[in-house]
């Protein structure tokens, strides 16, 4: 066996590409950042719910930067027009299956009322921002199990330290026909050549709510793993051993939810540019986008923030310039790739609704 073959039949994730990572290889490696889960596992019922915090002060009095890119727009999140348009983030930004996302919409704009009981009165409304994915093989998504409280106990669990894989939103979810979820990851971004000493080092962190893919499309360090795992199940097969996994003429109907966040002083309309970086990413795990797949990164800037009173925040750090930018967009593909990979990894096999299984990547490097 190569080295590549020895990592790759770990329980610990493949490192990939040639960037450092952060001190941590998460997110919350940038200052302010914390995540919660709730996770929700009880027979047919898979789900749950993730949420982001930028950082610990009030997000809708300190707004904080950020930008969108659908990739391809075959999705139901709401918030992202407004994002787009004003280019900041003002609750936390909340991961769930499909069908959750009304339900955990209102317990946003409830969460913000009851800090600032002025909005809707004599403030303008609160944007909520929930991004989904379709956890419905798993889950019984017509159940509609997520509630209120389930958001606002995520929001409690906050925190720097994550799980990773089949938690929170990810619980249900399922990427290459196998089992995916919540992966994170960061790497740090360095100026070179003649810029190196323009600018200090930055940390680009991601995290993936990943829900996508073929099987055999899936690519983990260039190498073709997912055609390698294809062999291991028809061998399975022959000798009549169970074989859960997404049909070789299945189409790629599943979604990935990517988000970005950096250090860095960026404004929005860079952080738009970040954040379709991390398609570059995705596109190294395998996939191509497919018709029925909702493909969307957000990236955010916690020390660019706007207030939602007049002169309520300080001056702000100015932007990087745009030569400075190229590092930062290496990162952002490597801290998604790296992500995905981790999502892989880190889930462990779920068996939910009708007794539909998702095995983990690692069930099968085993053989």
């Amino acid at each position: 066996m190569t080295d590549f073959d020895n990592q790759l039949a770990t329980v610990t994730a493949p490192v990939v590409g040639i960037l450092p990572a952060g001190p941590h290889n998460r997110i919350t490696d940038v200052p302010g950042v914390k995540v919660g889960h709730v996770t929700l596992a009880r027979g047919a019922i898979q789900t749950g719910v993730t949420v982001i915090y930028p950082h610990a002060d009030d997000l809708f009095l300190n707004k904080v930067a950020a930008g969108a890119s659908v990739i391809n727009g075959f999705g139901k999140s709401t918030g992202l027009l407004q994002l787009q348009e004003l280019g900041v983030i003002e609750t936390p930004l909340a991961l769930t299956n499909t069908f959750s996302v009304p339900i955990v919409a209102q317990a946003q704009i409830r969460q913000a009322i009851a800090a600032n009981p002025k909005i809707g009165r004599e403030w303008p409304t609160v944007n909520p921002l929930v991004l989904e994915c379709n956890d419905g093989y798993l889950n019984d998504i017509q159940a509609m199990a997520v509630a209120e409280t389930d958001y606002l106990n995520a929001c409690a669990n906050a925190a720097v330290s994550l799980e990773q894989g089949a938690v929170g939103a990810g619980r249900g979810m399922s990427s290459f026909g196998l089992k995916g979820g919540i992966g994170t990851a960061s790497r740090i971004a360095q100026q070179e050549g003649s810029l190196a000493a323009s600018a200090p080092d930055y940390i680009v962190g991601a995290l993936v709510l990943s829900n996508f893919g073929k099987l055999r499309q899936l690519r983990v360090n260039g190498s073709m793993l997912g055609l390698d795992i294809k062999r291991r199940m028809a061998l399975r097969a022959a000798t009549r051993q169970p074989t859960p996994g997404i049909p070789e003429d299945s189409p790629d109907k599943g979604s990935i939810i990517i988000v970005l966040a950096t250090d860095a002083p960026l404004d929005a309309r860079q952080l738009r540019r970040l954040s379709l970086r991390a398609a570059a990413g995705l596109a190294r795990t395998g996939s191509s986008f497919g018709h029925g797949s909702g493909d969307i990164a957000i990236a955010f800037a916690p020390v660019m923030r706007t207030g939602e009173q007049l002169h309520a925040v300080g001056a702000q750090p100015a932007p990087l310039h745009e030569v400075q930018l190229d590092p930062l967009f290496d990162a952002a593909a490597e801290a998604t790739e790296q992500a995905i990979i981790n999502s892989l990894w880190s889930a462990s096999a779920v068996t939910g609704r009708d007794g539909n299984t998702r095995l983990s990547i690692t069930d099968w490097l085993h053989d």
